[in-house]
């Protein structure tokens, strides 16, 4: 508990950093109204509508006034939508969180097993092929290798999955979502791979495996019970930095398949000046890699009980 408190803690103070800098995004480009109000506005409007807003107050109260509305759910209203924004990303929320966690899921998929088969015969050829093969996918773009799935798995091949869209119910979902989880996939699962791999070869030259080796036991049965758990503690914190950077990246992945998630919010809301629901989905975002590099502490702590006592 400790432990937890104290990440807490720290969490706190990212979130604290973090509405500072979302609260200067009004600021970014000088007076906010001059891209809120048209052209053609008189001056005297212009100050009546400053005055509404509040914006001719000093910084400081603004800021106390927007962390005030912060603390009772209020993030503003759209002004393209006309709704309040906080509602308007929760709505959308759900479907980037899909995005993030199937991609999470198909990744470990892909790491874990290729991770397996590269450590079990160090240097042989399918480990030079394990290896290789993930540096040559580092090399491409997300958005790019987004763009080639759409066009080999949903204009050609048949056209097996669809080009856009979230689908209906759970396994409208999974076949609706499973192009843009796999470009996150194949974003991060390189890394994974290399991580594991070289903790599982650090691992297998351990005492204890020697012992359970010595034992009898199959390799397999050595790899995956005794060697797998204390080698995934490093790679469970790579896992969780690299979701804290998916989670803005899935901006670009939204938009390349239609995915009507906080990522695409984010860039139509970018367009149309609609900094409310910008600040919105900036915190949000911000909120979502606290709460990931919280799980991935936690995580760690678990697997190994060191780093709670230091």
């Amino acid at each position: 508990m400790s432990f937890l408190a104290q990440r807490l803690l720290h969490g706190v103070g990212v979130i604290f950093g973090v509405s500072l800098i979302v609260f200067g995004l009004t600021w970014l480009r000088g007076d906010p109204l001059s891209v809120l109000v048209p052209l053609n506005t008189t001056p005297a409007e212009v100050e009546r509508i400053r005055q509404e807003l509040g914006l001719d107050r000093p910084l400081p109260v603004q800021y106390g006034k927007f962390m005030d509305r912060l603390a009772h759910g209020d993030l503003g209203s759209s002004l393209f939508y006309g709704v309040n924004a906080g509602r308007l990303v929760l709505d959308r929320l759900p479907v980037t969180l899909w995005l993030i966690g199937y991609g999470t899921g198909l990744s470990i998929l892909i790491a874990l097993p290729l991770a397996a088969i590269a450590a079990s015969k160090r240097d042989a050829a399918r480990d030079q092929f394990v290896r290789v093969v993930p540096l040559i996918g580092l090399g491409f773009p997300s958005f790019w290798v987004g763009i080639m799935l759409l066009l080999a798995f949903g204009l050609n091949m048949g056209r097996l999955f669809p080009v856009g869209g979230y689908g209906e119910g759970f396994f409208g979902h999974l076949h609706s979502m499973f192009l843009p989880a796999l470009t996150v996939a194949l974003a991060i699962s390189p890394i994974l791979i290399r991580s594991l791999r070289a903790a599982l070869l650090e691992v297998l030259e351990s005492d204890y495996v020697t012992t359970a080796r010595s034992k009898g036991l199959p390799e397999r049965r050595v790899l995956m019970k005794h060697a797998l758990r204390n080698a995934a503690i490093s790679t469970v914190s790579v896992l969780g930095v690299n979701i804290g950077f998916l989670i803005g990246g899935t901006l670009v992945i939204e938009q390349v398949y239609a995915v009507p998630g906080i990522g695409q919010l984010m860039i139509n809301a970018t367009f149309q000046r609609d900094f409310p629901v910008v600040q919105a989905v900036t915190l949000v975002f911000s909120l979502l890699v606290v709460l990931v590099y919280l799980l991935t502490d936690v995580a760690h702590a678990l697997l190994d009980p060191r780093v709670r006592f230091d």
